[in-house]
C-alpha cells in the first residue's frame, strides 16, 4: 500500500480527515496530495483537520487555511 486517507462526516455539517498514512518509501510524489484532493472530492461538507506539529506545511500547500485550535488530553500507554 502507498497511502490512504480516512475521512469521517456526518454528512451535513462537518467532516474531518481523521489519518492520513503515505508509505516513507512515497513521500514527495504527491500522493498524500492527491488523497486529500480525492477526501475534498468526496466529503459533501467541508473539512477539518488536526494537523501534527510540523506537518502545518503540508495542508497549507494542499488548499487548507489555519482554522480552529485543537486540545488533547494525553493517557500513558500501559505496558
Amino acid at each position: 500500500m502507498d497511502g490512504c486517507v480516512r475521512l469521517l462526516t456526518d454528512g451535513y455539517f462537518f467532516g474531518t480527515i481523521t489519518e492520513i498514512l503515505v508509505h516513507p518509501d512515497y513521500e514527495g510524489k504527491g500522493i498524500g496530495k492527491e488523497l486529500m484532493d480525492l477526501a475534498w472530492e468526496l466529503s459533501p461538507t467541508s473539512l477539518f483537520i488536526g494537523a501534527q506539529p510540523g506537518k502545518e506545511a503540508f495542508f497549507e500547500k494542499a488548499g487548507f487555511t489555519k482554522s480552529i485550535q485543537s486540545y488533547q488530553k494525553k493517557k500513558e500507554r500501559r505496558t
